[in-house]
């Protein structure tokens, strides 16, 4: 078992990574029903994708300190991803007045990436 910082670095690559082909993917499923629900779809999966990665950035970019430090940075970059993730969706909904249903779907579809990663990595 690996449990570097690196190996916490590429884990949190990977969730990116694929938090991104899912939401293309949503937008490109969406694409049948028009423009504006591809354009919900994908947004709704790109803004859990950026949160995902500002939750990453306190965490793995500086080096390893103690405990409460890294707590600490975890909590502040899980802040960081829900207000984005929130924001996000608000703004999709609100000011750029895409579908609410295929922006929840991308939105969804990104966050389960997280289970079907992390559980993948687990075994």
């Amino acid at each position: 078992m690996d449990n570097s910082l690196a190996a916490g670095r590429r884990l949190a690559m990977q969730v990116v990574l694929a938090q991104v082909a899912v939401a293309v993917v949503a937008g490109l499923v969406f694409l049948a029903r028009g423009i504006p629900s591809a354009a919900g779809a994908l947004a709704g999966g790109l803004v859990v994708a950026i949160g995902t990665a500002l939750l990453a950035l306190p965490v793995f970019a500086p080096a390893l300190a103690g405990g409460g430090t890294m707590l600490a940075r975890f909590a502040v970059g899980t802040l960081l991803k829900w207000i984005v993730v929130i924001v996000g969706f608000y703004l999709i909904l609100a000011y750029w007045r895409l579908p609410a249903l295929p922006a929840l779907i991308g939105l969804v579809a990104a966050l389960l990436v997280n289970l079907v990663v992390l559980g993948i990595k687990k075994r």
